[in-house]
């Protein structure tokens, strides 16, 4: 490979940087590095290039600044943190904030999920989500549920347990058997829901999948289902009428922990706190990340139900350790100071509502792409959405064409192949939904 490099016109120096050393995450980097697009600057809805040039986020940087780029309250509450207190072991010690966080989310979840366990990313908290399931069934003497029923198009991180739930086959292909013993039920993509906005009617029954891996494996030997309410990084796959209903009642009759993957829905992207609140199912254990602290600090966190929790505090001995789990940085100062921030942001300015209040303007103009070219299908709910467009002959490079073509138009977001998805920070405004779609017309009729 040869030397790349690039030069910062937005600094009077216009210094030249080398691209060589940084090995990027999830993207091609001879092509990135032949024909870069940096970011400096962002602020509200906006990024800005060095160039100066304005840039719409319609994918809230990654599903994660919900309440908008630059927020100086988040930024100062850390600064302060820092200042104060920058770090103490989460082992055997611990500072207020940690606590304080934890009773500000169990303020905003479902049913009992009452108590927290802070990680450091989505990944990590799927992973934690596992071992919780696995601990709990030890504790009630069923030690042989161990397997896990996941679905096919799931995405669940990047950690081993994550990528063997996950069924997105470019996630798992070079990277060998992985965990064992998880098995994948049916998507809910179907035909007949093409281009509908919210829940289809079709699908309900895909949850029998469900029933099928009881009686092909015994209810015995399953620990968890583990579900994205919406399926988020394959292409907003909204669920069926029903269908979380459905498995949540299979998961009652057999023994088997529900576990929502919310770390795309969660604060707000339905216009609820999260996911499973809108649809009206309640799980067993829930993950976050992403949105909890507006992607100012790296953070995740898993909200286990009352019932779960006190079965594995119960299982051991008086003055031990109950969980063997955690992580260095789990409930960092700094992380739980922004997680305060934000949570207050989200308060004070009415976000939930903000988002409950606009869906149905983004959701009508998103649809009305469906007559614009190369479009296949378009999905959605609440502040996500996303659309299809026909392949040219190789998977996924279309979409790759795409959301270079749209970065270099003024708008940023995330494709996964030929997909697109949209999910604009939830202090978005009409015009900008509409800045938003024009734009996006204007793209796909240039590709």
């Amino acid at each position: 490979m040869g030397h790349a490099e690039f030069t910062l016109r937005n600094q009077a120096s216009q210094p030249t940087i080398s691209l060589d050393e940084l090995w990027m995450p999830f993207t091609p980097n001879r092509d990135f590095k032949a024909d870069p697009r940096i970011v400096v600057r962002a602020e509200g809805m906006y990024f800005w290039n060095d160039r100066g040039e304005k840039i719409i986020d319609a994918s809230s940087g990654l599903f994660c600044v919900a309440a908008g780029h630059g927020r100086r309250e988040i930024a100062e509450a850390v600064h302060r943190q820092l200042s104060e207190l920058d770090f103490v072991a989460p082992f055997l010690r611990a500072h207020p904030k940690s606590f304080e966080l934890a009773s500000r989310i169990a303020e905003l979840t479902p049913g009992d999920l009452n108590r927290i366990f802070f990680v450091n990313s989505g990944s990590e908290s799927v992973d934690t989500a596992m071992k919780v399931a696995l601990a709990y069934h030890q504790a009630r003497g069923q030690s042989g549920r161990t397997m896990f029923i996941s679905r096919e198009r799931a995405y669940h991180g990047v950690n081993f347990g994550g990528v063997a739930l996950s069924g997105i086959v470019n996630n798992r292909r070079r990277f060998g058997l992985g965990v064992p013993g998880v098995a994948h039920m049916r998507h809910t993509h179907l035909k007949e829901n093409l281009f509908t906005s919210g829940e289809g009617a079709h699908g309900a029954d895909l949850a029998d999948d469900l029933t099928r891996f009881v009686n092909l494996y015994g209810a015995e030997n399953i620990a968890a289902c583990v579900v994205e309410p919406i399926a988020g990084s394959t292409g907003c796959l909204v669920p069926p009428k029903g269908y979380l209903a459905r498995l949540r009642k299979i998961c009652d009759t057999h023994g088997i922990l529900l576990v929502f993957d919310e770390v795309i829905t969660g604060f707000g992207r339905t216009g609820a706190p999260f996911a499973g609140q809108s649809f009206d199912v309640v799980p067993d254990i829930m993950t976050m990340a992403k949105a909890l602290t507006n992607a100012a600090q790296p953070m995740g966190a898993v909200a286990v139900s009352e019932r779960v929790h006190d079965a594995i505090m119960g299982a051991a001995q008086e003055g031990a350790i109950e969980f063997f789990h955690g992580y260095t940085y789990s409930g960092h100062p700094a992380a739980c100071a922004a997680g305060l921030a934000t949570l207050d942001i989200y308060r004070d300015e009415g976000l939930f509502e903000r988002a409950r209040a606009l869906a149905p303007h983004f959701q009508e103009a998103m649809f009305s792409l469906r007559d614009a070219p190369h479009v296949t299908d378009i999905r959605g709910y609440g502040m996500l959405a996303a659309f299809d467009i026909a392949s040219d002959g190789v998977p996924g490079h279309r979409g790759h064409v795409l959301q270079k073509k749209l970065f270099d138009n003024g708008l940023n977001l995330k494709t996964t192949g030929d997909c697109a998805l949209l999910a604009p920070p939830l202090i978005a405004e009409r015009e900008h939904v509409d800045v938003i779609v024009d734009i996006l017309r204007k793209t796909l009729s240039s590709l």
